[in-house]
């Protein structure tokens, strides 16, 4: 806001209307200018001039902008800016807006506080109540200086858990899954609660995509029976693994990535990468899983069934040749809980993060995704607990107990 005039209007019009009464006693208009600001007071002469000149444009007798004109232009820079203003706050309080209920006293003013140096308070006020959210600025005031009540120090701790494990868990979990993994951690709290916090933070679960089919059936090769009838449990782990893979384009061309998953726990038991789709593919992720089940003292013996989708890499003579010595058998057909788990990592990974530079970056992450989705991630098909800790308790049960001692 401009500083107001040391002036008085009165002093103005008495200086401009001296100086037109006794410019004909001096030599110049400026050393007439220079005697009527000696004797009414006047800081300095230009001071008089620019009144003088004002005065003349109003009236008409020179060109340039009028004291009506310049009062107008004032008026509406003044209302530009706090409509710049009002925006910019409304901008910053789009969270409160689209179609919610309203929010608390608490969340408005800690709005209010964290944006109250840059719009100041009453501004804030004015605007959120003039879009319906109805907030005084002795609202605010009597608000800020109450004791924080019981659940609002609560909610605060809660938003503090609730964000950290969004974002301990690739940012993806949801209500459900934040509510369970808040329980794991023996934090009681009701999933409508993580709920309402969960909309006053704006994180959300992630949601999958249309689905993008990669594996073409080869008719060229013979297939085995269907053996599991789309029957996709088991009772043991290794009794039921399921396989097909992903493209993933990157900067350097397309990343395939082949899945194995056990049934059972809903383990990623291993997972491959490769610039093309040949048999090595397949190959490479049956090798390393069974690698890894051995390397565990869970090896996967005989009676496993290796169900996987009808593409040439899983009906190869190589392939199947693979499994007979593993002491496996194998179908090719339409598996949809393989292609969940695709579906998974494609919501979960691959779309987040891209772009992707080439297949190193995919192989990298693919593994952290992996080892994070076997460890930690919850799979509420198996009791909302992650896979490995579902096998874990699976061999826990088969141990043998020790014989109960008996009377003497």
């Amino acid at each position: 806001m401009a500083r107001p005039s040391p002036y008085p209007a009165e002093l103005r019009e008495r200086a401009v209307r001296m100086v037109a009464e006794i410019r004909p006693n001096y030599p110049t208009e400026w050393a007439a200018m220079k005697a009527v600001a000696a004797k009414l007071g006047i800081g300095t002469a230009e001071t008089v001039r620019t009144w003088a000149r004002e005065a003349q444009v109003d009236a008409g007798h020179r060109t340039g902008v009028t004291s009506e004109e310049v009062a107008e232009i004032k008026r509406l820079k003044a209302e530009n800016a706090k409509l710049r203003r009002a925006n910019e706050i409304l901008k910053t309080a789009t969270a409160f807006f689209p179609g919610r209920a309203r929010p608390a006293v608490e969340a408005l003013v800690a709005f209010i506080d964290e944006h109250r140096q840059a719009f100041g308070i009453e501004p804030i006020c004015k605007v959120l109540t003039g879009h319906g959210l109805k907030i005084s600025t002795s609202t605010y005031c009597a608000a800020s200086k109450r004791t924080p009540s019981a659940r609002s120090v609560r909610d605060a701790e809660l938003e503090e858990q609730i964000s950290r494990v969004h974002a301990d868990n690739f940012s993806v979990y949801g209500t459900r899954k934040i509510w369970g993994q808040l329980h794991r951690e023996g934090i009681r709290v009701a999933r409508c609660t993580v709920a309402r916090l969960m909309r006053d933070l704006d994180p959300h679960g992630v949601r999958r995509g249309r689905r993008v089919r990669t594996t073409t059936r080869d008719d060229g090769h013979d297939r085995a029976g269907d053996l599991l009838q789309r029957d996709f449990t088991a009772s043991r782990p290794n009794e039921r693994w399921i396989a097909d893979f992903t493209y993933v384009s990157t900067w350097s061309g397309i990343a395939y990535v082949a899945f194995a998953v056990d049934v059972f726990s809903r383990a990623t038991v291993d997972w491959s990468t490769a610039t093309n789709k040949r048999a090595k593919l397949a190959l490479d992720a049956l090798d390393i899983a069974l690698w890894r089940r051995d390397r565990a003292r869970n090896p996967a013996g005989p009676g496993l069934i290796h169900h996987s989708g009808a593409g040439s890499q899983y009906t190869s003579f190589a392939f199947t040749a693979h499994l007979l010595e593993a002491g496996a058998v194998g179908d090719a057909l339409d598996n949809a809980l393989v292609e969940s788990r695709i579906g998974l990592c494609k919501t979960e990974l691959i779309k987040p993060r891209k772009p992707w530079h080439g297949i190193a970056d995919v192989e990298v992450s693919t593994a952290e995704w992996a080892d994070w989705f076997n460890t930690q991630r919850l799979h509420t098909a198996i009791g909302t607990i992650p896979p490995h800790e579902h096998e874990t308790d699976y061999y826990a049960q088969q141990q043998p107990q020790p014989a109960a001692a008996g009377n003497a």
